[in-house]
This record gives C-alpha cells, structure tokens and sequence, in this order.
C-alpha cells in the first residue's frame, strides 16, 4: 500500500486543483480530475455522471460568472491501496464579470456567500489519483 501520507498528500492536491480550474474556468482540466466514469453531484442533488457530461455541464454555466472558492479543514482518510475518501469546507464568493472593476479593488462581489463542504470518494487509477465521486453541498449562506 502506498504510504498513507503520499495518498493524502495526491488526493489533497485534486482538491485544491479542482478549485483552482473551477475558478479559471478552465473545465477540460476539471473534468480530467475525475475517472472516466465519475460522478459530480451538484448541490440540489443533480447527478453529473462521467468527464463528458461533467465537462459540459461546466461550459454551459454562465460565462459571466466569476468564483472564487476558498477551501480548509481538508481530511483525508485512505482506505486502502486503490481508495480514499475525503471531506474539505468551502466558502464560495462569485460576482458578474461583465461588471467594470471598482478602481484597484476588482468587482464587487454578490451579497451572498455560500458555506459548504466537498465529499469525496477518491480512487487510484491508471492515470494516478483521480475523483471517483464529489458531492458539493451548502450547509448556510448570508445575504
């Protein structure tokens, strides 16, 4: 079994490169973070189910749409050599990018902030370390 420390260190960095092409919106990148057959669920429960249908869900997202996600808590737990799971908090702020920036400060942002959490399910394949499943969920907001 591959050391504990160098699977939550794989699966940390999915994480964290999920968030990263989420927000630069680069969604071939994204999708290729999940096995050929992975499963996004989004958080009113649809089921996005494999790279394609992934993939094109993201694009047809607004292209005005401007995200930053910030992410914490990350815990990861192998379970054996081919599987781990995972959970990570995240606050969410978007804003229209279509909107002119405010001088130096950049656009304002949405009055609502999301707070919610990824549970993954990861899995090691040919490829290396990939999303065998990511549950996004919002737990509160303000605004």
């Amino acid at each position: 079994m591959e050391e504990p420390i160098n699977v939550e260190q794989l699966c940390t960095r999915l994480v964290w490169d999920f968030v990263h092409f989420n927000d630069t919106q680069s969604y071939a990148e994204l999708a290729g973070l999940f096995a050929e057959d992975g499963v996004f669920i989004r958080p009113n429960g649809e089921s996005v189910n494999g790279r394609d249908a992934i993939l094109h869900s993201y694009r047809s997202r607004p292209a005005g749409r401007l995200t930053r996600h910030i992410c914490t808590n990350i815990r990861i737990t192998p379970k054996n050599t081919d599987r781990a799971s995972g959970l990570t908090y995240a606050v969410v702020y978007s804003a229209n990018s279509n909107d002119p920036p405010v001088q130096h400060f950049g656009r304002k942002a949405d009055p609502r902030t999301l707070i919610g959490e990824f549970e993954d399910e990861f899995v090691r394949t040919a490829e290396g370390w990939r999303f065998a499943s990511r549950r996004a969920r919002f737990v509160m907001h303000t605004g």
